[in-house]
């Protein structure tokens, strides 16, 4: 049985890598470069792990993003980072009536702020976008 080893799979990744680029330009570089990288890494051992053990083909390896490649640790951090946005991008404003005759369905409160468009054709209702003040829940209704 033939030993595997990180340099001999760098040079068959980079072999995948050049039959999709066709070049050696910049790009073909720099994806190497990554692959090496992401390889040495000391914390996504995991990745390492997977291409020594042939779970990970090297032809995909060649072909893996960047998030495909990030350790576990690493993804998860993103994932948190990812919702903290929408979460904030849902809370904020974009000015509005304020009310208290909406009642909000995720928290039961009524301090929400409203806007209503027209979406539609003009001889339909107006659209009705709400924000609840207090937990940021979104909704609309015609």
């Amino acid at each position: 049985m033939k030993t595997r080893t990180i340099l001999s799979d760098l040079d068959c990744a980079s072999a995948h890598i050049y039959q999709e680029i066709r070049a050696t330009d910049m790009k073909y570089k720099n994806r190497v470069r990554s692959r090496i990288s992401n390889l040495k890494d000391p914390k996504n051992p995991g990745l390492r792990r997977n291409v020594l053990a042939g779970s990970i083909e090297l032809s995909r390896m060649a072909s893996m993003s960047a998030e495909e490649m990030a350790s576990d640790e690493l993804k998860q951090l993103r994932n948190v980072l990812t919702q903290e946005a929408i979460r904030e991008h849902q809370m904020a404003k974009t000015g509005g009536t304020t009310t208290d005759l909406l009642q909000c369905g995720k928290c039961k409160k009524k301090n929400c702020t409203y806007n209503q468009v027209q979406t539609r054709s003009a001889d339909e209702p107006m659209t009705t976008f709400v924000l609840c003040n207090e937990c940021g829940n979104r909704w609309k209704f015609c």
